[in-house]
């Protein structure tokens, strides 16, 4: 049987040819896999890891983590190219999101019946996540979770779309159940939440290994009524293979690794966590949260379990992530119909959320705190954005020494800081404090050249990128 469309393992095959995959044996599951991962994620080239042989489970069982931590392998996920450097990667994604939104409909998924994840069905009493080599990736984790690089379908109970979610899922009860920390305010929890008021009960499926298209979608925010899968197809020109789940009716993408459907319920509640996530600080404490009720899980032979470990940035996705958003925000700011905007940034140290640059070349009075209040709300950068700072075209917005270097000398923090307040937060945000709402403030900073003194603010003391090229070429070599 030839690979489905979306297999982890054509994805594997590729990153093989790149030489960007590394193959490690005999690492432990218990923090050896997350330790190993987040070293690789801090060097200049951080490769994707594969890793076999681990202990106390069958050799050929994996774990795969760092899918998309270089731009060939993002550009890969996206199908972009195969040989884009970081540049490349945005400048090929840049208007793309809004024209992926726009076709996925006329890719409605295609339902099969036969996929090599149906090799292996086990039983919903027989289930044990625990056969899989799941990772207890951090030491404070508070248990083995499965669910990092996971996509989560739900469905809309009065329209049927699906939606495709990324979130974090902790093995429960010795592997027979799981937890699912669905994210309060996503498309995803709403579904659920409809259900239960609708039919007390929500079904679900879960795929644990697949292409990492899936994980970039399951973790960015595709727009309402649109199903991920749907998205999926048009970024790939092609519709998306899924076997139904017979219990739910839900889709599995038939190039699933590992797959479960079931059913979430109020009262079916589990303790979860806590979780090292990717603000890089470990997330609540062990606390009651929907478990998956498991009527039937899928496995391929030999299955490779999809790993993206969040934490500290650098981490397994913040690289995927940053340049996801902002593309997103870049549209969105230009899809306001706002003239002037250069470039976006959300930037990797700020997980991709927290910390947004934009740089614009000024039009009119007040335009750079026009730009600064829409990117900070745009439905890309409004989940748990706390600082948004704007600058002048002249600088760079993703390297972070030039932005400090226009905020230290282009904002007056009496005049240009502005804090925004009872906006949507998060209770992932380690400044919020438990049975309060998840709100947060956020800041918006300009530091841009006051409007009225574009034409005498003081000189910039560098010299000319002509000049400077020129003098390279006369001098580089005595510098090298």
């Amino acid at each position: 049987m030839d690979e489905p469309l979306l297999s982890l393992r054509t994805h594997l095959d590729a990153v093989e040819r790149f030489g960007e995959l590394r193959h490690v044996r005999g690492a432990h599951w218990d923090l050896e896999l997350g330790g190993i991962a987040e070293l690789s994620y801090r060097l200049a080239a951080p490769p994707a890891v594969l890793f076999d042989e681990i202990p106390g489970y069958p050799a050929g069982m994996r774990v795969l983590t760092g899918s998309t931590g270089s731009p060939r392998r993002l550009g890969r996920t996206l199908r972009l190219g195969d040989d884009l450097d970081d540049a490349g990667v945005v400048a090929a994604l840049r208007g793309k999101p809004s024209r992926w939104a726009a076709a996925a409909r006329d890719f409605p998924v295609r339902p099969v019946d036969d996929a090599p994840l149906l090799a292996n069905e086990v039983p919903g009493e027989e289930v044990n996540l625990l056969e899989f080599p799941v990772p207890r990736w951090h030491e404070h984790d508070g248990g083995r979770f499965i669910g990092t690089g996971c996509f989560v379908v739900t469905s809309d109970p009065e329209t049927g779309v699906h939606n495709g979610g990324c979130y974090r899922m902790e093995v429960a009860d010795d592997g027979r159940t799981v937890t699912v920390a669905a994210v309060p305010g996503k498309h995803g929890a709403q579904n659920i939440q409809r259900w239960f008021e609708r039919e007390g009960r929500a079904p679900v499926t879960v795929s644990f290994g697949h292409d990492p298209l899936l994980l970039v979608l399951g973790g960015t925010e595709v727009p309402g009524g649109i199903s991920e899968l749907e998205y999926a197809g048009a970024v790939l020109g092609e519709r998306v293979p899924v076997v139904s789940g017979p219990d739910t009716g839900l889709p599995i993408p038939a190039g699933s690794e590992i797959a479960i459907e079931g059913w979430l319920r109020p009262d079916h509640l589990r303790d979860e966590g806590p979780f090292g996530e990717w603000t890089g600080y470990y997330s609540g404490r062990r606390r009651p949260n929907l478990a998956v009720e498991i009527t039937r899980l899928w496995h391929r032979d030999d299955p490779v379990l999809l790993g993206a470990p969040p934490g500290k940035p650098p981490h397994d996705y913040s690289y995927m992530r940053t340049v996801m958003k902002s593309a997103m925000i870049h549209d969105e700011l230009a899809a306001t119909g706002v003239p002037g905007v250069v470039k976006a940034w959300a930037h990797e140290s700020g997980g991709g959320r927290l910390f947004i640059a934009v740089s614009v070349e000024q039009r009119y009075p007040g335009h750079a705190r026009q730009v600064a209040h829409l990117a900070a709300h745009c439905p890309a950068a409004a989940y748990m954005n706390r600082y948004v700072v704007v600058v002048d075209a002249d600088i760079n917005p993703a390297d972070p020494d030039e932005v400090i270097w226009a905020m230290s000398t282009r904002s007056d923090p009496g005049q240009d800081i502005e804090v925004l307040r009872q906006t949507w937060g998060s209770r992932l945000d380690p400044l919020w404090t438990e049975g309060t709402p998840a709100r947060n403030t956020r800041a918006i900073i300009d530091a841009c050249r006051p409007f009225e003194r574009l034409g005498s603010f003081p000189r910039v003391a560098r010299s000319e990128p002509e000049f400077l090229r020129e003098i390279e070429r006369k001098w580089g070599d005595q510098l090298a």
